[in-house]
């Protein structure tokens, strides 16, 4: 389904970057300066409104970008697993939350003891059950510091997180096991349903939270921590009693974002550069497939990604390396051994298949920088 015409707009706003010459490709770029105005726009936006940022990692998994996030004014970052809590740590980063529901048994326990014992009291990690609770206590049993949890609630995705009405009970029997109950978290996922979720979804995460509070309250429990989270909530989702944000695409964008209203058609900072290798009437062949640019297509995206300076084109299939590119009839279409600049669909993953990606600034290469976490996904 092609996204409606206003959103159509939003995407052809986005500028084709100049791209370095002599890159090999397939690439993986990132604009260093567009970053840093990212950065710093989601910032001042909650700063004006009284409320933190945490970053979601999981996003670039870049130990640079964190500490790029860190220097524009974040709290802390968020990771999705111990795996990326080890690589950060590792790179002296000490103030970490996992948001996710850790399932402590076996390595997970040792490794979850481990990072605990290094990073101490910037630690937290979500969870959203009793027996969930158990094995994080039973994990690092005997440590100095307690660990620090924070409750996971549902907003409305049904994915993970307890009902707010249930929140009481569950931190107080984590308390009673000897964790340190930090406060309260929320994914509020169901806002990529299409722009006309997004305000539903942020206004969903700000009434769970509340709820969730009052719950916490009624069982003698006060938290200062109530966390909200996703790029299209961030400012919508950013209203008292909320006091920090969680998102992670705003830093680099993606055409999903841009869809979505969530990020700006000059907010793209992440590109795939890719070479035509072969032609055909109505059709192009390029060298990024669904090794470069995933699978992964929004039920209101068309095709596996957008070329700006080909507005008509459609990634309409991929296989491992190559993407078959429709052009329609009298339409404009790259020449063979061109080289064209694509909008993923969704960063994360993108970033995910990359070793490495070039750092970029002014249409000029200014290093060859990790994915420090690439493939820590447990």
């Amino acid at each position: 389904m092609a996204p409606p015409s206003a959103e159509v707009d939003a995407l052809e706003a986005i500028v084709p970057p100049r791209l370095p010459a002599g890159i090999d490709t397939p690439a993986l770029l990132i604009d260093l300066d567009v970053v840093e105005r990212n950065a710093r726009r989601l910032v001042e936006a909650l700063r004006a409104r009284g409320i933190a940022l945490r970053p979601h990692a999981k996003t670039h998994k870049s130990v640079a970008l964190a500490r790029l996030q860190l220097e524009s004014g974040a709290r802390g970052i968020t990771v999705g697993n111990i795996g990326e809590a080890e690589v950060f740590a590792e790179g002296g980063i000490d103030d970490l939350f996992i948001a996710y529901p850790i399932w402590a048994e076996g390595p997970k326990a040792a490794r979850l003891r481990t990072l605990h014992e290094k990073v101490g009291l910037g630690l937290s990690v979500g969870f959203d059950s009793i027996d969930g609770a158990k094995r994080l206590a039973a994990a690092v049993a005997g440590d100095g510091d307690r660990l620090r949890v924070v409750l996971e609630l549902d907003p409305g995705y049904h994915r993970t997180g307890v009902p707010p009405e249930k929140a009481g009970t569950v931190a107080r029997a984590a308390r009673n096991l000897g964790l340190d109950v930090a406060g309260l978290f929320t994914h509020g996922g169901h806002a990529y349903a299409g722009a006309e979720a997004v305000a539903g979804a942020a206004a969903d995460e700000v009434r769970t939270l509340t709820a969730g509070r009052d719950a916490l309250q009624a069982e003698g429990i006060d938290v200062d921590l109530l966390s909200a989270g996703s790029t299209p909530t961030a400012i919508g989702a950013a209203e008292s009693p909320v006091g920090e944000i969680r998102a992670g695409t705003y830093l680099v964008g993606d055409r999903q974002q841009v869809t979505l209203g969530a990020v700006a058609p000059d907010g793209i900072a992440l590109w795939v550069a890719a070479t035509v290798v072969s032609t055909a009437p109505g059709q192009v062949i390029v060298d990024a497939g669904a090794k470069t640019l995933t699978k992964d297509v929004a039920p209101y995206l068309a095709g596996h990604g957008y070329l700006p300076a080909y507005p008509a084109a459609v990634i309409e299939k991929v296989s491992d390396y190559h993407g078959n590119v429709r052009i329609p009839e009298g339409s404009p279409a790259p020449a063979l051994g061109e080289i064209v600049a694509i909008v993923p669909n969704h960063c994360c993953p993108v970033i995910d298949l990359r070793d490495s990606f070039l750092a970029v600034r002014a249409g000029g290469i200014v290093g060859t920088w990790p994915v420090d976490a690439r493939g820590r996904s447990g």
